[in-house]
Order: structure tokens, then sequence, then C-alpha cells
């Protein structure tokens, strides 16, 4: 029999490729995106966003979220989808962010605590089983905010700057194996009503980290460490001038900071695999 889901966040770096999982296995697919999209044989698209969507089926099997996990959350609770079964991406910058300097990030840790609240009361009040999945560093799509930006800078600049001492641990993890592993856990019991750290199958530093990323461009950019005083001296010129993005203070005090998970818990309930972090050029094409 085949299977139905409806999928909030198809077009992004993560519902992409849980796009091409759901087509592989041959689910009947209703996906949502703010952005005109091409139905195919498989995934029928809709425009809007949690706000605002018209059409949405009267039932599915399974809700996939590949989006803001607390506007998913409030849209879920107030609904009436008749499904048994939810999915939803996360971040384990519900424990990062919690005790930031930065009071937006605070802000964004205590609106993801309280999504996943609401998401499992709903499920609760309803009868369904839910469960939360929480990727570390994601990169595979050319759509993150961390290594393609690095990759960016250094393409257009050749080489890539960081402070002295950036040797904070990290789990870098493929938009593919959160895929996966949102497909897993779907069909594994015991997830029901849990929340899951999904980090890489690989820990290094940072700096190790974006030297990797670096030696895969066709450019070769250089890597340039320069004192922590100095850095946070040309951040602050870079912020004035509009080019830092959402690079911030508490950021990067955070680069000398392990961020480390435990893949454990995924591992024992629905098989969690993820690849050792091997990077090449294309997965840091701007999307």
């Amino acid at each position: 029999m085949t299977r139905t889901a409806l999928v909030f966040g198809g077009s992004g770096q993560i519902g992409m490729p849980l796009l091409g999982r759901l087509r592989a296995d041959g689910w009947r697919v209703t996906a949502v995106s703010r952005d005109a999209q091409v139905d195919d044989a498989c995934v029928r698209w809709l425009r809007g966003d949690l706000s605002r969507i018209e059409r949405l089926p009267d039932a599915v099997d399974v809700v996939f979220s590949c989006g803001p996990l607390d506007h998913f959350a409030r849209w879920y609770a107030n609904s009436t989808l008749a499904c048994p079964r939810v999915v939803a991406f996360g971040s384990t910058s519900i424990d990062v962010k919690s005790a930031s300097g930065d009071p937006r990030e605070r802000a964004l840790a205590a609106r993801l605590a309280e999504g996943e609240r609401v998401l499992f009361a709903g499920a609760r009040r309803r009868g369904a089983r839910a469960t939360v999945l929480r990727p570390t560093l994601v990169y595979g799509a050319g759509r993150d905010h961390t290594l393609t930006r690095i990759a960016a800078f250094a393409r257009r600049w050749h080489c890539a700057v960081l402070p002295g001492g950036a040797n904070g641990l990290r789990q870098p993890v493929h938009v593919d194996d959160l895929a996966v592993a949102a497909l897993s856990a779907c069909d594994a019991e015991r997830t029901s009503g849990n929340a899951y750290s999904l980090p890489g199958g690989e820990t290094l530093p940072y700096r190790e980290m974006v030297a990797r990323v670096l030696r895969c461009l066709p450019s070769r950019p250089a890597l340039i460490e320069v004192p922590a005083p100095l850095f946070d001296v040309a951040l602050h010129g870079t912020r004035a001038l509009g080019l830092a993005g959402n690079v911030g203070g508490a950021m990067v005090a955070r680069l000398r900071d392990d961020l480390v998970f435990d893949a454990g818990p995924a591992r024992r309930d629905f098989g969690y695999a993820p690849r050792a972090f091997a990077p090449v050029a294309e997965m840091f094409e701007t999307a």
C-alpha cells in the first residue's frame, strides 16, 4: 500500500534530499514551499507557509517538518490534519545556545525548547507519535550558513581567516544522512516521544574542518590564523560594512568550545550511521 506524507520545508536543504528518498521509496507526497515548484509523479507542491496553506490533505500517514520547529509546532497544535506520525527537525542549538551571552541566541534556544514542548503535548493530545531530530552543523547542499559561507568567502578572497585557538570540536552532518535518519526514525516505534541529537560520523577540531573545506576547493585557498584580538577588530569592521552576516561575538567565542553530541541513542533506536567528513567542492556550491 502506498504511504502518504506531508512535508514542510520541502525545498530546503534537508527537505530536498528527504523528498528524493521518499520518491525512491514510492511515497505519495504533498510538499509545501514559499516558492513555486514543479509537480512530478510522486510529489504535489503547495505554495504557502505555515500561516496560510490551501488545499492541504485531510489525512496523511506521516508529517515531516524540515523548517523552523517553533512555527511548525504552533501550526500542528491548531491543525485538524489526521496523522498518526510526526517527525520534526529541531537543532542542537537548544543546548548550545541556552546559556549564550547573546540574548538573540538565548531566545532561539528558548523557542526551540518551547517548540518541542508544544509538539509533544499536541501529539499526546491527539494520540499521535512525535519524534524530534536535532542535527549538529549541517552541510552538503550549499544552503548552510557556516561551511558554505566560509567556502564562498574563500573563493572570493582566496583565503579563509580564523582566530588563533579555533580548535573546538565539531561533528558536521551531511544533509542526506539526515534524510535517511528521518525515514528510519519514522518507522522505529521506540522513537515516539523522544528527541535525538544527530551529529556527523566524525569529530574533529573546527580548524581542521575548515582546512578540509579549503583543500577540496579547486583554487586551494589559504587558511590564515590571526591573534584573537586582531580577529575581533576585523570582525567589528566587517560587521560595520554589512559583510559579516549573522556572525557575532558569542559565535566566535564558541570556536574554542567543544560542541560534541552523543549519537548512541539514535544509533540504538533507529540505526543512525552518519558518514565521516569528506567534503568535495560541489557540497559548497551556493544553491
